[in-house]
């Protein structure tokens, strides 16, 4: 079994105060953290050496008796890696409950709790992970994550910029960028819950809800519209003007354009998020209006036109 520098492992030298310590405890914490690391064994075994190398050195109590243990650990070694050793040294201090409790600490608990320490520990200290069912009151651990929704409306999507939400009693201001979808879910570090004992505080999951706009059909990028036409422009052509997101736009109509026709818009779409000046495509599907309460002048020039297409 080797022996664990836990200075080492929280790349710090033996001198760290405990500001020192409590910093870069934070800094590997989130850096390992398995929320930020997924399904990476090596990022969740550091995890738990950075929490272990905390619990004892973020602990003045703790780490005076681990300083003094690695002074001897050799001697340690020599005796067999547990009890009292041929070299003369005692360990019991060190080694299982007796009637002074676990490795010197009183009250017949286990001091660290049922974290999951090493092998290194539970040979040391005694059976780190049994104990009373309790967590030891310096476990350092991270905060609890906090979940919320905000509602936004298409053209808040589309347009981004700064909102306010309140969180637990909280005001928080975000900057959200444009494009976001629908069930889109962001993560905010640090502001969850608080950590315990000097632990990083946990994150904030933000799910953005668009209302449906009844102009408009998105489709990933894509923006789909319909827009009414004339049956007199859709016949002789023309210009129509058709407001997009972005603005006004003018687009011209062919003659004999017929119904359901679609134009597309290059660039006039949904912007895509996190990548500044992309768009998506507008399409444009012309649904042709039916002229209504036709006078009698009316009707007859349609007669005539109806009697002229006749073959």
């Amino acid at each position: 079994m080797d022996y664990k520098d836990y200075y080492k492992v929280l790349e710090l030298d033996k001198s760290a105060t405990k500001d020192q310590i409590r910093k870069q405890y934070r800094k590997l914490a989130r850096k390992y953290h398995p929320d930020v690391n997924p399904n990476n064994p090596d990022a969740e075994r550091k995890f738990k050496e950075v929490n272990e190398a905390n619990e004892v050195l973020s602990d003045e109590e703790k780490r005076q008796k681990y300083d003094q243990l690695g002074a001897d650990w050799q001697r340690y070694q020599q005796a067999g890696g547990t009890g009292r050793g041929s070299g003369g040294f005692d360990w019991s201090q060190y080694g299982q409950p007796e009637a002074g409790g676990y490795g010197g600490f009183s009250g017949g608990e286990n001091p660290f709790g049922d974290a999951d320490f090493s092998d290194f520990f539970s040979s040391i200290f005694g059976g780190m992970g049994g104990g009373s069912g309790r967590s030891g009151g310096t476990r350092a651990g991270a905060g609890q994550d906090y979940q919320a929704e905000l509602e936004l409306t298409l053209e808040e999507a589309y347009r981004g910029g700064p909102r306010t939400l309140t969180v637990h009693g909280k005001n928080l201001r975000i900057t959200i960028q444009p494009g976001v979808e629908d069930g889109q879910t962001i993560r905010l570090r640090d502001q969850g819950g608080p950590g315990r004992h000097g632990g990083p505080n946990g994150s904030l999951y933000i799910t953005f809800r668009i209302k449906p706009d009844p102009r408009y059909t998105r489709t990933g990028h894509d923006l789909t519209m319909e827009v009414p036409v004339s049956i007199y422009k859709a016949l002789l052509g023309g210009e129509q003007v058709v407001e997009t997101l972005s603005g006004p736009v003018k687009i011209n109509i062919k003659p004999e354009t017929q119904n359901g026709t679609r134009l597309r818009l290059r660039g006039k779409g949904f912007p895509v998020y996190r990548h500044a000046g992309q768009f998506g495509d507008l399409y444009l599907r012309l649904s042709l209006t039916l002229p209504k309460h036709l006078t009698e002048k009316e009707k007859e020039l349609f007669q005539q036109l109806a009697d002229l297409r006749k073959e």
